[in-house]
Parts: C-alpha cells; sequence; structure tokens
C-alpha cells in the first residue's frame, strides 16, 4: 500500500535536488530542463540545489542532503535507470519513472517488442550490433527495404539518427549511429505522414501537439538549436476520434511499460489516419520549446504548476514509499 502524504506541506519541508547534466550526448538539453526546473521550484518557495549528474554525484548527493530528486536527465546514464537505481539504494524519492521502466523505454528495440506483444501498432523493425556495425556495417543485412530509419537504440533528441532513402546510405548510417551507441542500433521501416506527440501526466494523456520541420526531419538542431526551424500546432486538425484514439493510445503506452510521473509518447499518422507508435519518452524536456510544457499549458496548466506536480509524484518505486497528493 502507497504511504499517503499531504504533498503540499511535505515537499515544503524537503531539501530538492534538480538533477541534471550529466554524460549523455544530451546534457547541454539537459541542463537548460533543469534550469526552467530549479527556476519554477524557488519560485513556488521551495528548498532547491542544483546537483550535476557526474560520476560524483551520489556524493553531491549527500553532501548536500537531499531528500527528493527532480530528474531532468536526458539520455544514457540518466534516464535509462542508472541513476534511478542510485537513488533506489540511497533511499532518495525521485519524480519519474522507475528503473525498469526507465531502461526498457530508453532501449528503443526493448520497448518495441513490448509494444508488439500487446498488439500496438508500430513500424516493422530489426535489430543489429553496434560493434558488428564497426567492423562490418553489414548493410547487407537489412532486410527493410529503403526508405528506412536507423537510430542508436539508447540514444535520445534524435541523435544519430538518419532517414536512409536508397541502399547506397545505409552503410554510412549504421555508422553515425554506431558512433553515438556501441550497444545495439534500431532500424525501422519509414512511415511517412503527420509527427503527433501525446504527453502524460501521471497516468493521463494531456493534449496531442503537432510536430512539423521546415525542413528534413525533427532532429537535435530542429529541436534545440534553430529558432523557427520546427512548427508547433497545439490544436492539430485531426480526423473525428483521432485525438482521443491517440491519447487512449499514448495511455496504455505508458501503463504497460510501467512509468509514473511524466512521459511522452511519439507517433506518426500515415495518409490513412493510422497511427504507430514510435517511442515513449520517460523524462521529456522541459526546456522554452519543449513538446510536454506545450501539452501542459494547452490542458490548462501553467509551467510552475506542471513542474510541481510532476514533484508531487516522487516516489521510492522499488520500496513503495510512493508520495500521492
Amino acid at each position: 500500500m502507497a504511504q499517503q502524504l499531504q504533498t503540499g506541506d511535505y515537499f515544503k519541508t524537503r531539501r530538492i535536488g534538480v538533477v541534471l547534466g550529466g554524460l549523455s550526448p544530451e546534457s547541454d538539453v539537459s541542463r537548460r530542463s533543469g534550469a526552467a526546473m530549479y527556476a519554477a521550484l524557488q519560485r513556488l518557495g521551495y528548498t532547491v540545489t542544483a546537483i550535476e549528474a557526474d560520476r560524483s554525484l551520489a556524493d553531491a548527493l549527500a553532501r548536500n542532503r537531499i531528500e527528493v530528486a527532480v530528474l531532468a536527465l536526458h539520455g544514457p546514464l540518466g534516464e535509462d535507470g542508472t541513476v534511478q537505481g542510485l537513488l533506489e539504494v540511497m533511499g532518495i524519492p525521485y519524480t519519474g519513472s522507475g528503473v525498469l521502466a526507465s531502461a526498457v523505454a530508453m532501449h528503443k528495440a526493448a520497448a518495441k517488442k513490448i509494444f508488439t506483444f500487446h498488439e500496438l501498432p508500430t513500424p516493422a523493425f530489426e535489430v543489429f550490433s553496434g560493434l558488428d556495425m564497426i567492423a562490418d556495417t553489414g548493410s547487407a543485412r537489412i532486410s527493410i527495404q529503403p526508405p528506412f530509419v536507423v537510430k542508436p537504440c539508447e540514444g535520445g533528441s534524435s541523435i544519430g539518427t538518419s532517414i536512409v532513402r536508397e541502399q547506397t546510405e545505409a552503410a554510412a548510417a549504421l555508422c553515425k549511429a554506431a558512433s553515438q551507441d556501441k550497444g545495439d542500433i534500431l532500424v525501422e521501416a519509414y512511415v511517412p505522414g503527420r509527427e503527433i506527440t501525446v504527453g502524460v501526466l501521471n497516468g493521463r494523456a494531456l493534449p496531442a501537439i503537432e510536430v512539423s520541420p521546415n525542413a528534413g526531419f525533427y532532429d537535435y538542431d530542429a529541436k534545440y538549436n534553430s529558432k523557427g526551424a520546427t512548427r508547433y500546432n497545439e490544436r492539430p486538425d485531426l480526423p473525428a476520434g483521432l485525438h482521443e484514439h491517440l491519447q487512449a493510445l499514448a495511455e496504455t503506452v505508458y501503463r504497460v511499460l510501467g512509468c509514473a510521473g511524466a512521459a511522452r509518447v511519439d507517433f506518426i499518422v500515415d495518409a490513412a489516419g493510422q497511427p504507430f507508435v514510435l517511442e515513449i519518452n520517460t523524462i521529456p524536456g522541459m526546456t522554452e520549446t519543449s513538446l510536454l510544457p506545450m501539452a501542459a499549458h494547452q490542458a490548462g496548466l501553467a509551467f510552475d504548476v506542471l513542474v510541481e506536480r510532476i514533484l508531487h509524484g516522487a516516489a521510492l518505486h522499488k520500496t513503495s514509499e510512493r508520495m500521492a497528493t
């Protein structure tokens, strides 16, 4: 049975640590997310400290006597269950999903296998070893016909991702993905269509957002560096019933992976109106251009309120010492 606490009073009396940065290629974005969440918690009157997620993280948490961790980490060694496991051992409640859900969601192929088991629509895919790709590009072993997408299984923010439109481009795409992740590489059938994302907060879907890059695809540069490179439609014109269907699918994806707190599910909707689940992000970005805050705004939640709700979901998943409203 989860332990019930009066969250407002409880968290106001605790030392909150916003854990940011880290050792992944997405550390800069993480610092942006963390800075925004830190500022929001300060405005709300919490006792908050920013903690860099480097190799001395455990010492920093102990030295600052952190009692609750707000995770603003993106990518490996932060979003993948590693920091979550450390916090479980230290007995520090933290925001977001637990160790298992974080690890599975971070590994795109593992997540897609669960989607397939639960008969959730997802593009066809194959998995290759990154080490094999370095020794031998192995592009001839790909049975999916172009166009297809090549991406590191445990990357994020589209780093190392390529769309292969001709077979001759496959070897370079595989090497690019392997340079970011020596683990598994996902090769996924390319589905042309509309990019739709649905945030989920504490198990409930937020309004859908449509993402429309002005050129190419929604890569790292379009997400974070090039102002105006992407259009965000906060009220997408969708066929009757599709918005609700996408929200229901997002809640199902969140549930079958065992997620908690805030998450974001990314879809492609093809010309026939069929949605395909691409992936789930268990620590969505919280920068000024991030999708989860946009969706929360559409649901009537100001940024500070969103951050506070994320904080109030902090938990120790292994011991069920969950702090809920």
